[in-house]
């Protein structure tokens, strides 16, 4: 490293003295999904009382965030996340943790606009550096370089474990950028990639498959769901098929492996597997590292409806919680509690669209088990509380196990009609009935 070696010692503090350039009123940032700083968030979250009227944001991290659990009254901190995972949602149960509506792409516009305010302190994990004194992101290049572009005093949570991920651009971070550095030998956090699928979500993943055409372009989104379509996709013959997400999921690694993946007909990143974010297993970290096939970018070009529509045949695969008879598309929250987060499946789905040939697909079982009694996910309007993640008017292709409909071009009384065949035989007779009550029901009557 040369001259960087003194300069890496020169920065370099504990976590304890690291995070004690943090004052009342700031704005603090954490890494995203696995990238969050584990040992700043210990070491701050001692501050506790300390301090007061710290605004901390996060995005889907995979552990409970000290600083939320140390203050559950907020004396000092205040914890949002970007987009709710397991920890989130238990934690948002509790009032620990609060969300920050957004589509994910979206979000570097916000911080360029000042729309969370300033950035005071930047906590962000990385790999150790380079030769040439460059960290990098790790699996989640997200807006982390605009974060510590942004921030007042950026500090470097430094773990050997992380691998190092190749990317189109914003991928790193020179030491110059850098005002401290922590180091922290820790295993990254796994999330599941084996999922338990009932019959009506094979189903489901059977009829996507036939929907897809050699040469195609694919954005998974995550979840049971698009894991089991991944390995459905192992077992055919499809060729050429390319990859265009915001995460990298494991199920990508077999397509690679088999020949399936070869991104050879994409018509931007020709070859490459482009993302986001990575979550997954440790065999998915020791695949990407350092891994040419995989191109880590920004999220504000990931998702970027433009831009992932230059791509033909782009097919987006992503789950809801419900649909109502309108079409709106419920997809982060239960009644009012908040169980995920807009992420970017209306930025896909706008992007599918556009796309030559492309096709967006919402998926969900017809039913869910609430309160130990079977309930249908498609209703006549969205329960109170319910967040509209896709506007009616963006509504594209649903799919439950009954089949697949497409809301595009489609009257009110048509997509009403569609959806109730997407429903399980048991609740169609009562969606009628709401349909009729609301005026959306003419079945004798089909023009469009």
């Amino acid at each position: 490293m040369g001259n960087y070696l003194d300069l890496y010692k020169e920065k370099l503090r504990t976590a304890d003295q690291a995070v004690q350039v943090v004052k009342s009123g700031d704005h603090v940032w954490y890494g995203h999904f696995a990238m969050a700083p584990r040992a700043l968030d210990e070491a701050l979250a001692k501050r506790v009382g300390e301090l007061k009227d710290i605004w901390i944001k996060g995005v889907c991290i995979l552990f409970d965030p000290k600083v939320a659990t140390m203050d559950p009254e907020h004396k000092t901190f205040t914890y949002h996340s970007g987009h709710f995972s397991a920890h989130d949602r238990h934690l948002g149960d509790k009032g620990m943790d609060f969300y920050l509506p957004g589509n994910y792409g979206q979000c570097p516009w916000n911080v360029r606009m000042g729309n969370y305010g300033p950035i005071s302190v930047a906590m962000i994990m990385t790999t150790p550096p380079d030769a040439n004194g460059y960290f990098n992101f790790g699996t989640s290049c997200s807006y982390a370089n605009l974060i510590c572009e942004t921030a007042d005093i950026v500090i470097l949570e430094v773990n050997d474990q992380v691998p190092w991920c190749m990317g189109g651009e914003q991928e790193t971070i020179h030491i110059s950028q850098v005002d401290y550095i922590v180091e922290n030998h820790a295993p990254m956090i796994a999330f599941p990639s084996q999922f338990a699928v009932s019959e009506a979500e094979q189903k489901i993943a059977s009829l996507i498959i036939d929907q897809l055409e050699d040469g195609a372009t694919l954005q998974f989104g995550i979840g049971a769901m698009p894991s089991m379509i991944g390995k459905m996709i192992a077992e055919t013959d499809l060729k050429d098929l390319g990859i265009h997400s915001e995460m990298m999921a494991d199920c990508f690694i077999d397509l690679v492996e088999k020949g399936i993946v070869t991104g050879a007909k994409k018509n931007i990143d020709k070859g490459k597997i482009t993302y986001t974010f990575a979550l997954g297993s440790q065999n998915l970290y020791d695949f990407i590292d350092r891994n040419p096939v995989c191109a880590t970018y920004p999220v504000d070009i990931t998702n970027s409806p433009a831009r992932m529509a230059i791509n033909d045949k782009l097919m987006c695969i992503n789950n809801a919680v419900e649909i109502d008879l309108f079409s709106q598309i419920n997809s982060e929250s239960s009644g009012f509690r908040n169980i995920s987060g807009t992420g970017g499946q209306l930025d896909f789905t706008i992007g599918a669209m556009y796309s030559k040939g492309g096709k967006p697909f919402i998926c969900m079982t017809s039913t869910k088990v609430q309160k130990g009694q079977t309930v249908s996910r498609i209703v006549p309007t969205l329960s109170p509380g319910s967040i509209v993640t896709v506007p009616r008017t963006f509504a594209p292709y649903i799919v439950t196990e009954y089949g697949i409909a497409n809301m595009q071009g489609k009257s009110t009384y048509r997509r009403a009609e569609l959806l109730i065949d997407l429903a399980h035989p048991d609740f169609r007779d009562d969606l009628i009935q709401a349909a009729q009550r609301q005026g959306i029901w003419t079945r004798s009557n089909k023009i469009d």
